[in-house]
């Protein structure tokens, strides 16, 4: 076997194995081939368009003097085709109060962020309002105790999601419906029944005539009597 003299510095080697027959392939041919330029991609690509169409909500708690406004933004995707559909895409939320503008710039900004990632969004509603402040909550008009501000803008993105129909509105079963029912029916019988007395142009706390049937029996000179058809227990 003849001898090869290597006139060069060695700077790498590579051992050639008995059983391979063909030559070692270039560094360049063991790279990996690069991606194609004309990939088909399984998502819509969203890019914010010049209009988007939104709703505007207002807070008014009693813990603040200035309520909050706030903004939600949709995108619609497959515009014009039978899978049209609105998906919020950003929010907004203004407010004359400056104490907690910082909170409020960071959380639109998260909550935004979410929004255009994409995928299922309706966690953030039971996140926010799971959110309790430590100095006590307040109730809303109507006897609905808000624990917390943030807790009420998590109602307001469920409110604007159910409006949309990302979130389905929460419906009573059939036995609930059928006591709802019944107790409406007796509370409305029992508003006519007071109606009734409270219309009257007679006294109030005037009793019921026997004779007239009327509300309009009170006491006079030690005898009560009707003011409406004069009839008197002493005759």
């Amino acid at each position: 076997m003849a001898s090869i003299k290597i006139e060069k510095k060695i700077t790498k080697y590579r051992v050639q194995k008995p059983e391979s027959k063909e030559p070692a392939a270039p560094a360049a041919a063991r790279e990996p081939a690069k991606a194609a330029d004309n990939v088909i991609w399984m998502h819509e690509k969203l890019e914010r368009p010049e209009v988007l169409v939104g709703s505007t909500y207002k807070i008014k708690t009693p813990v603040s003097d200035h309520a909050m406004y706030v903004t939600i933004n949709d995108i619609v995707l497959n515009e014009g085709t039978p899978h049209e559909q609105r998906r919020p895409f950003e929010v907004f939320i203004n407010s004359k109060n400056l104490d907690h503008f910082q909170w409020i710039v960071a959380l639109t900004r998260v909550i935004s962020a979410v929004f255009r990632k994409g995928g299922d969004t309706t966690f953030l509603v039971e996140e926010l309002k799971a959110v309790f402040d430590p100095r006590g909550g307040y109730w809303q008009p109507g006897g609905k105790f808000m624990p917390s501000t943030i807790a009420e803008l998590g109602h307001v993105i469920e409110r604007h999601l159910q409006s949309i129909g990302l979130l389905k509105k929460p419906e009573l079963d059939v036995h609930q419906k059928k006591l709802v029912a019944e107790k409406r029916a007796e509370f409305e019988a029992r508003g006519k029944q007071a109606d009734a007395f409270s219309n009257s142009h007679f006294p109030e706390g005037a009793q019921l005539c026997l004779k007239c049937s009327t509300a309009a029996v009170v006491m006079m000179d030690g005898c009560y009597t009707c003011l409406n058809c004069g009839d008197s227990k002493c005759g």
